[in-house]
């Protein structure tokens, strides 16, 4: 897969611009604000864009998602649990053909109940449910749901997966997840307990 990463709008969002060589097919994961960028990134590898995917709900990552999909001639996927309109509802292990070849749909609520991450044997694109160095946000009530897609999820793919995270937070736009495993506190804990202790 080639993988464009894309920084848009004033939160240090990234948008990405995925496509399968030999084919040309693509998709987009999430838009932010701004359209022109992800139009030109799509131009510039003469992308058959077929899916403008949204990894969660929050107006950071979907506002501009439907004109986005309008114009690409694409169409709006979220999971099954989100409150946006959309063309395609996925669930977890969904699959989303590009060419030869698949893209994986992981259902990781905890920033939000309808976050999803998109892997596609290579890199991993993990919206606000894993960051460079960190984590997203999320209610004390999806604690448990949050380590459980960092731990039981995102940390049971191959080490040398790349992670592409949907801002630009850390001190890297990517890094492996073997290096995360290694140094992000919060893929570092060994159970509940010891995540939830590093909020108190």
């Amino acid at each position: 897969m080639i993988v464009k990463q894309i920084p848009v709008g004033t939160m240090a969002n990234f948008v990405y611009v995925v496509m399968e060589e030999a084919s040309k097919e693509a998709l987009v994961v999430d838009s932010g604000w701004e359209i022109r960028p992800i139009e030109e990134a799509a131009r510039m590898l003469d992308a058959k864009v077929k899916f403008a995917v949204a990894t969660h709900e929050h107006f950071d990552h979907v506002a501009t998602l439907p004109e986005l999909a309008t114009r690409l001639g694409a169409s709006v996927v979220a999971h099954e649990n989100s409150p946006l309109e959309c063309d395609l509802r996925v669930k977890d292990r969904d699959e989303l053909r590009l060419g030869a070849r698949s893209i994986k749909v992981f259902h990781t609520p905890g920033h939000t109940e309808d976050s999803i991450c998109l892997y596609d044997g290579r890199e991993v694109f993990t919206g606000d449910t894993l960051f460079v160095g960190t984590i997203g946000k999320f209610d004390q009530e999806r604690a448990e749901a949050m380590y459980n897609s960092l731990h039981n999820v995102i940390l049971k793919l191959p080490p040398a997966t790349i992670v592409y995270p949907g801002h630009d937070y850390g001190d890297a736009p990517f890094r492996s997840l073997e290096d995360e495993r290694e140094t992000n506190p919060f893929l570092m804990t060994r159970d509940l307990r010891s995540f939830l202790s590093l909020f108190a």
